[in-house]
């Protein structure tokens, strides 16, 4: 495993100076003027607010607990909590589910406001065209991605530490599903002719790098081998950057994982997801995985090789995961489970993989369901979440 992945790494800090791409196959025209329909209201109010705001990354907060420097993404275990039986409250313990609201998010919060605020205003560029909007959104990928005084670091050895025991875990990756919907509006902007070649270099040579970190390193590899859904939003980010940067292998690699590791490990044949049904959360980490697997579909699948419609031996599959969750995201009174222990009441939103899936399936009912359902989240646990936001982003990156 460890010599496949070198090999891919070699392969991925080669393509990232490229500035090919392998494009997708475009939504019909109803569709995407459906879309417009539908998201333009939001979309150009949310852009015109943040044209009068700038770029902030994680180094304007410090994080203090942070065993790296002020360009080291830094993030704290959400369900660990002080130990009441320590005087230091030292090393912290687990509550599942539980979410502590003293834990440090400063950096997990200005992300998001990254992945928001980019894909707002190249949302509203593809519908308007305006160059304005493309312009603001390409101050923040300079400020995250190229300028040296701001810049990320492309690692994340610091996240999701624990107090006490951990300066950072693999798990901590599921942090960065929020730069996969900032890695499409990049395409978006590249393909129209909006990113200068500088800027262009520099952003995917970003990407390429931490796809390396991402695949060689202990916190990557761990991440990677998760069975649940860390393991699928890690082949998801894998997936999203790799096309960015037009990494062939990193896009095979993918396909043949999603069907060999993910597909025949967390799903069973009715289409459910016992690891995640046996959580505290099982009905938002169920859609979550959903989401998590349907984008893996959507981004990896050829007309060669289509992970929609492949099924294990057992016959789990996509087609079956969707028709499972369909009724319980239409209808949430007929889950037959535990409620979440927390925010259930603020599940289903408008779930990506509902969209994906009426798209591959050519099945109505479900972009219709997906049309009614709320587009954002009212929380900052909801929003942590929900990474795809944007479906504009998604339908046609020419």
């Amino acid at each position: 495993m460890r010599r496949l992945m070198r090999n891919l790494s070699l392969f991925i800090v080669m393509a990232g100076v490229t500035l090919l791409y392998s494009t997708d196959v475009s939504a019909n025209d109803n569709l995407t003027k459906t879309l417009i329909q539908i998201e333009k209201k939001r979309v150009i109010t949310q852009a015109d607010q943040f044209m009068d705001e700038g770029p902030i990354t994680i180094s304007a907060h410090v994080a203090e607990r942070s065993a790296g420097g002020i360009h080291d993404f830094y993030s704290e275990g959400d369900y660990w909590w002080p130990d009441p039986d320590q005087p230091d409250g030292l090393p912290y313990i687990r509550k599942d589910g539980m979410t502590n609201p003293e834990i440090f998010v400063k950096h997990r919060q200005v992300m998001r406001r990254f992945s928001i605020h980019v894909g707002a205003l190249v949302s509203a560029y593809v519908i308007t065209g305006k160059n304005e909007y493309a312009n603001k959104a390409i101050e923040h990928l300079r400020a995250w991605f190229v300028t040296d005084s701001t810049m990320m670091n492309p690692n994340l050895n610091y996240a999701q530490a624990i107090p006490g025991r951990t300066k950072g875990r693999g798990v901590g990756i599921i942090d960065t599903i929020h730069l996969i919907e900032i890695a499409r509006a990049i395409s978006i902007l590249e393909n129209r002719g909006e990113l200068n070649y500088t800027d262009a270099i520099g952003i995917k040579r970003w990407f390429a790098s931490y796809l390396d970190w991402l695949t060689t390193s202990v916190n990557g590899i761990d991440e990677m081998e998760r069975e649940n859904n860390h393991g699928t939003w890690w082949v998801a980010q894998v997936a999203e950057f790799g096309r960015l940067i037009d990494s062939t292998p990193v896009l095979e690699f993918c396909r043949e994982r999603y069907k060999s590791v993910l597909l025949p490990n967390q799903v069973s044949p009715e289409g459910k997801f016992p690891l995640e049904l046996e959580r505290t959360k099982p009905y938002n980490y169920s859609l979550f995985n959903f989401d998590g697997l349907a984008l893996i579909c959507h981004i990896a699948s050829t007309p060669e090789d289509n992970l929609w419609t492949y099924e294990t031996e057992s016959g789990a599959g996509m087609k079956n995961v969707v028709e499972f969750l369909y009724p319980f995201i239409k209808d949430k009174s007929n889950w037959p489970y535990e409620p979440d222990v927390m925010y259930f009441d603020e599940w289903p939103m408008r779930q990506p993989g509902l969209l994906f899936a009426g798209l591959a399936y050519d099945r109505e009912k479900y972009i219709e369901l997906w049309k009614q359902l709320p587009a954002e989240p009212e929380t900052q646990e909801g929003i942590r979440n929900f990474p795809i936001r944007y479906p504009l982003l998604w339908v046609n990156t020419n």
